[in-house]
C-alpha cells in the first residue's frame, strides 16, 4: 500500500513543480507551491502509518506543515494584492524590479 501513496505524492509534487517553474501567473505559482506541500504531507502521513516503526510523528509534522502552508498562503496573497494594486498585473515576469 505504501508504494501507491508514494507514487501519488510524486505525481502531485511533479505537477506542483511544473506549475511553479513554468507558469507566469503568481496565483498559479502559489497554488503550485501549496500542491507541493500537500505532496510532502502525504509522504509524511504515509511513512508515519506504514514505516518501520509506526508512530504519530509524521502526522504531527504534517500538521505543522499545514500551519506553515496556511500562513504562507495568507502572506503570499496579501503581497500579491499589494503588488497588483501598485503594478496592475500578476505576471511574475514583471516583478523584476523593486521600484518603478
Amino acid at each position: 500500500m505504501l508504494p501507491s501513496y508514494l507514487t501519488m505524492a510524486a505525481i502531485l509534487f511533479c505537477i506542483g513543480l511544473y506549475g511553479a517553474l513554468v507558469k507566469r501567473n503568481a496565483v498559479i505559482v502559489l497554488l503550485s507551491i501549496e500542491l507541493m506541500l500537500n505532496a510532502v504531507n502525504l509522504n509524511l502521513v504515509a511513512f508515519s502509518k506504514y514505516g518501520v516503526v509506526p508512530a504519530l510523528t509524521g502526522q504531527i509534522f504534517s500538521l505543522f506543515t499545514i500551519t506553515v502552508a496556511a500562513a504562507e498562503a495568507a502572506v503570499g496573497v496579501a503581497i500579491l494584492i499589494a503588488l497588483f494594486r501598485s503594478r496592475g498585473t500578476v505576471n511574475v515576469d514583471e516583478y523584476d524590479e523593486m521600484k518603478r
